[in-house]
């Protein structure tokens, strides 16, 4: 259960930009290949906002498709599964996102 490692990392990156103000929202951007169980990571953001000014905050995810780029055909397509293959057969494919974490917005009470 790697995500109460996140979950930690998330809270402690809050804190240091927040300056012990209360926080309402965290917003998260995950992508679809990095890994991340968007439940288990809610459940562990709980217990790493205990006792902190995050206690009670909300996490909203939001969740991006990965995209990959075809070295045989040139074209770049969605990715929905961790086996990058093109649509037009090859493997010979490039990762182009999907696998980032990003804190994109922290409301502030």
């Amino acid at each position: 259960m790697h995500e109460l490692a996140i979950a930690e990392s998330v809270v402690a990156s809050v804190l240091e930009h927040t300056g012990g103000r209360r926080v309402a929202v965290v917003r998260l951007r995950v992508g679809r290949l990095a890994g991340v169980v968007p439940d288990a990571l809610s459940f562990c953001f709980d217990l790493a906002t205990t006792g902190t000014s995050l206690e009670g905050a909300s996490l909203e995810l939001v969740e991006e498709h990965a995209r990959a780029h075809c070295r045989s055909c040139s074209c770049d397509f969605v990715v929905d599964d961790p086996i990058l293959l093109c649509g037009c057969g090859s493997a010979d494919v490039q990762l182009l996102s999907g696998q980032d974490l990003c804190v994109t917005s922290v409301e502030v009470l």
